[in-house]
Parts: structure tokens; sequence; C-alpha cells
């Protein structure tokens, strides 16, 4: 067990931590003034919130001044014998006014920016997701989810915090720190002096400790990270925990990783605390000395007591704006590195689109000529390919014809992981791949919808090379059935009605029961109509598997490619939908994956692969004539791992 310990006392090194953590922006003006830009969309409202500010902060510093007419009023009134009352009415109404003035200035100010950062972050959002739309796949395979989450989540909430709250606060205790200052010293530039010494001892101590608690602030961040990691892990993979009966081993990790956080937290704490009070006790030394040399300025040079009242006041609000200043600073270093982030993900290469052929709906018409528009009434209706030539286009009828051309292919440069593949499926033909894990299957069936780009080669589809098809109509012509189902939050029919969004609910049932999923289906507690939450997890894998299926045939592409899509149906479902597959693959170029051989024993060629290489091509039983490969996995002396 002592060794379990020693092996987690530190977290990594590196920027926030072993799981996350907090960072500085790298460049602060240009992630500030983007960030700020959010704001500016709206310049009647921001205009109006930053004038609330002004005027609420000015406001607050002549409240303070109004006290010394009233004083003076009164001391005179005292002197003369006279009646006080008229001089202390108009300076408390005064007073009133200005106070009332800096209340609703003040209200005016946080509505508006509650509204603004609101509005502004939610177009900061949805900014985000639309780009993440536009991503290539390649993209969310080299950043883990996890942390593209976190910009919607963390980062977003800090960045709405800052422009609701910090920001106004920084620019209120700014203003509010000049004009308290430049009273100050209209007041009396003598006193002033002992003022701004107290002022730069003040803002000494809040310099030291300001960077020693935003060091310890960062550790804090990386700690908190790496325990909150720990937690999922062990809540995800509890399982896996227990079946090794490693509760121990994770307690003690947990263990360290709390107390790490909880040293870096007190210290952290620690010293933020500590400005506080000693930012207060420096001051009241100050309003001390200065009230002493005041009284006796007021006795010596005939300085007014009115006077004196308010510099007092202002001696002891001074030291406040410093404060929120020194503390706010943090919320808003936190928010642009957030920012920051998201905009690392805005500012990302787009998925690249030069296509010009587009998918648009045909008729045949009497001359059986494809023409393009909708069919006329008793008509066969078609999908066709619109090219682009000089002078005009033309129409190519869709029909599934799909070659592959001596097609290389890597996920990162040099380093292929497909090598010269050369396979073809003419229309209505079933082409099936067999091989390892990691041979490449995927891989190719992932090209065929232009998920990644070849490095060579070419890929053509209906004679037209697949990089001049604009990709959504590519993919409208294709249907997938993938090896890791997903499905979304919704009823069973918006699940179906996903492949597409204009089917009718007869269509999804019929698509349904070709799949063989309509009896499961009835047998929900609301059928149709029954809630699939948390990605299926009220579902069985199978169940899942069989919707994946029916959200595909309601699609009606010409094209199916099917990726493992029985391999979590046990081999009784396999059997009944295996007629319905036969009518959903009728008519249809179909590329199927499989781990059963005995799904795919009526394709029309089998290709085996291994290691990113066709080893052999043919039918199921010129396969196992020629007692490769294949006839090695048929008859099971060879197994796929």
């Amino acid at each position: 067990m002592a060794e379990n310990k020693q092996k987690f006392e530190k977290p990594a090194e590196g920027p926030g931590g072993m799981r996350g953590g907090f960072g500085k922006p790298k460049d602060l003006k240009a992630t500030a003034l983007r960030t700020f830009s959010y704001l500016t969309k709206r310049p009647v409202m921001l205009a109006a919130a930053l004038i609330s500010v002004i005027l609420s902060s000015l406001s607050a510093v002549a409240g303070t001044y109004a006290m010394r007419p009233i004083i003076n009023g009164l001391t005179d009134a005292v002197k003369s014998g006279s009646n006080v009352f008229p001089a202390l009415g108009k300076g408390i109404l005064l007073m009133s006014l200005v106070y009332t003035l800096m209340a609703a200035t003040a209200y005016l100010q946080a509505n508006l920016m509650a509204q603004l950062a609101q509005k502004g972050c939610n177009q900061l959002r949805k900014d985000l997701f639309n780009k993440l739309q536009d991503l290539p796949l390649s993209y969310f395979d080299q950043h883990p989810h996890g942390q593209l989450m976190s910009r919607f989540t963390n980062d977003a909430d800090n960045v709405q915090l800052a422009l609701e709250q910090s920001v106004v606060q920084l620019l209120s205790s700014a203003i509010s720190f000049v004009a308290t200052i430049v009273m100050m010293i209209y007041l009396s530039p003598l006193l002033f002096i002992v003022t701004a010494v107290v002022l730069a001892l003040i803002l000494l101590t809040f310099k030291k400790l300001g960077g020693m608690s935003q060091r310890e602030y960062r550790k804090q961040q990386a700690a908190l990270g790496a325990v909150n990691g720990a937690v999922q892990e062990n809540i995800e993979g509890l399982k896996v925990v227990k079946a090794f009966t490693h509760e121990d081993a994770t307690k003690v990790e947990f263990e360290v990783l709390n107390e790490n956080y909880r040293v870096a937290a007190s210290k952290a704490t620690t010293y933020s605390m500590m400005m506080m009070p000693i930012s207060a006790q420096l001051t009241n030394v100050g309003y001390a000395i200065t009230a002493v040399l005041g009284g006796v300025l007021s006795v010596v040079s005939g300085f007014d007591v009115g006077g004196l009242v308010s510099f007092l006041s202002y001696s002891k609000q001074i030291s406040m704006p410093v404060n929120q200043i020194s503390m706010q600073m943090t919320t808003v270093l936190a928010a642009m590195a957030g920012a920051e982030r998201i905009f690392e993900v805005m500012d990302a290469e787009p998925e690249i689109d030069e296509g010009k052929v587009t998918l648009v709906q045909a008729h045949w018409d009497e001359n059986h000529n494809l023409c393009e528009g909708r069919e006329p009434a008793g008509r066969q209706e078609h999908w066709a390919w619109k090219v682009p030539e000089s002078g005009g286009f033309r129409l190519v009828d869709l029909r599934g014809d799909v070659r592959f051309n001596d097609v290389c292919f890597g996920y990162v440069p040099n380093k292929e992981v497909l090598h010269h593949i050369s396979v073809y499926a003419k229309p209505g033909q079933k082409i099936a791949f067999v091989g390892s894990t990691g041979a490449g299957k995927t891989t190719i069936t992932n090209l065929i919808n232009r998920f990644y780009e070849i490095q060579s080669g070419t890929i053509t589809y209906d004679g037209i090379d697949v990089k001049d098809i604009e990709k959504d109509s590519l993919r409208h012509s294709l249907g997938a059935v993938l090896q890791d189902t997903h499905l979304f939050t919704g009823t069973v029919m918006d699940n179906i009605r996903y492949g597409r969004l204009d089917a009718t609910d007869e269509e999804c049932i019929a698509a349904a029961k070709a799949a063989n999923a309509h009896s499961f289906i009835r047998r929900l507690p609301d059928g149709y109509q029954t809630m699939v939450t948390g990605d299926g997890g009220n579902l069985s894998q199978g169940q899942r598997q069989l919707l994946a299926i029916a959200r595909a045939a309601v699609a009606d592409p010409p094209v199916m490619v099917l990726d493992e899509a029985t391999s979590s149906i046990d081999t009784r479902t396999e059997a009944l939908i295996s007629k319905g597959m036969d009518t959903l693959m009728e008519n249809r170029t179909v590329f199927v994956i499989a781990h059963r051989l005995s799904t795919i024993r009526n394709a029309n060629a089998i290709a085996v692969i291994e290691a990113g290489k066709i080893i052999e091509k043919g039918s199921h039983q010129e396969l196992l004539d020629q007692k490769g490969r294949y006839y090695q996995l048929y008859t099971g002396q060879f197994q796929l791992s």
C-alpha cells in the first residue's frame, strides 16, 4: 500500500496538471478585444450600460463630497447663532438626490450588463457549436471530447461571469479610484501625501500577496481538475475497479489527490484572506495620521471641518477600489483563459469542401430523358447528380456505382493505413470486408463518406470523383449503420426519423418492420413514443442497433454502409432480421463489415483485408476454393482478433 501511495504522490507536470487546470491567456489583449466584441454587437445597450457605470461611480464619490457643505453650513450657523435647518435641509436633499441617482444607475447598469452578458455568451456558444459542425472528424480524433465539452460549460460560464460582473466592477473601481484621488487632491494636497504613502504600501502588499495567491490558485485549479478527473474515472469504471479489487488503490489515489487540493486551496485562501485585514489596518493607520494632521491644519490654516470630514471619508474608501480590482483580475484572467480556449476551437481549420456536383430530384420524361425536378403524377421519382459543365450542366442518374482505384490513405502524414486499395461495387451489389481488428475495414467505409481525404488514388461514385461532389449531397445519398450506435434524446420515432426528417410516421414504422425492430418497439411502455434517454441507456445494445438499422432504412439511400451492423445482436435476432436486411439491401449497393462470416455468404464479393491491404478477393465459394486466409477464418483455423 505504501508503494501505491508513493506512486500517486504528485500530479503529472504540464499545463493544467494531470487532468486539467488553469492558466493565463497567451495573448490577453487580443483575446479581451475579441471577447468584448460580443458586447459591441448591441452598441446602444452597451453605451447605456457604460454611462450607468460612470454615473453610478461618480455619484458615490459625489455623495461623500456632499457632506462638506452640510457640515460647513451647520458650523457656520452655530457660530452665527442662526437657524441651522435651512442649510441642513438643502444639504440632505442634495445628498438624497445624489444617492438616488447612484442607486438608479447601479440598478440600470446591473440589469443591462446581465442582458448583454447573457446575449453575448448565448451568441458565443452558438458560434462555437456551429463551428463544431464544420470541423472535420480528424479534429475530434485528436481532441478529447471532455475538453471540447468544457468549452461549453466551464469556459463559457467563466466568460459570462466576467462580462456580467467582473468587467463592470473593474471599470467602476477604476473610475471610483481616479475620482477619489482627484477629490482628495482638490480638498488638500498636503493630506493626500499621507494617503499616497499608505496607498503605496497597500499596493505593494496586494502585489506581493496577490502574486503568491495567484500561483497557489493555479495549483488549486490543477489539483481540483485532478480530483474531478479521478472521481469521474472511478464512477465510470466502477465495475472494473470492483472486478479487479482495486478499491484500496483508488482510495489511496483519491486520498493523495484530495490532500494536494486541500493544501493548495488552503494556501491560496490564506494569501487571499490576508490582503483584506492588512489593507484595513494600513488604512486605519493612514486614517489616524490624516485625522491628526487634518485637525492641526484646521486650527493652524483654517482648513474647513466639512472638507476634513469628506477627506477622511475618502481616505477610508480609497483602498476599496484597489482591493476590488485585485480580486476581480483573477476572475477576468480565468475568463480570458477560457475565452482563448474557445477561440482556439473556433479558429481551427474547417472541413474543406470544394465539390460542385450536387444531388437533385429528377424524373424520366416520356422520351426517357432525365429531367430535373419532382416527378409528375404517376411517374417514378429519381435522384441525379447535377454536374456543372461549360455553358450549363448535365444530369447523371444516381445508381450507386462505387469504385476504389489504387487508394492510399493515412490518418496522419507519412503513416499509411491503407495501401493501394482497389475494389468496386456495381449498382445493387453487396461487397463485404473481413479482417482483423485494425486492418482498415472501417477506414474504407469512412472514405466513401469523405469523412477523411485520401492521399492518392481516386474514389468514384457513378463515374464522378467524390472530391467533386458536394459533401452534403454525397452523404445524403448514403445510409450508414455504424459499429458504435448513437441514439439521441427523444422518442423512438424521432430516432428512426433522424434518417430522413420529412419521413411520415407510417414510413418510420415500415422501416422498423424492415429492420425487424417493430416487435420489440410495440412492447416498450409507450411504443414508438417511448423516450430514449442517455444514448439509449433504457434499451439493450441489440435494440439500439436495430433502431440504427431502421434509421438507415427510412433514409432509403442507394448505397448502404453496414459497419458491424449485427455485432451486438444475438444469433436468434440475427436470423430474424436477415430477411428484413435482404429486403433493405435489395437494389442497393451495400458495403458490409462483419465478424460473423455467416452474414456475408451471399455477398457478391468478399475482400479480406490485413494490414491495410486486400490479400484476397472473390465470392464466398471462390475464397473457400482458394483455401487461403478466408478459408482459415471460415473453418475456424484462424480467429479474427
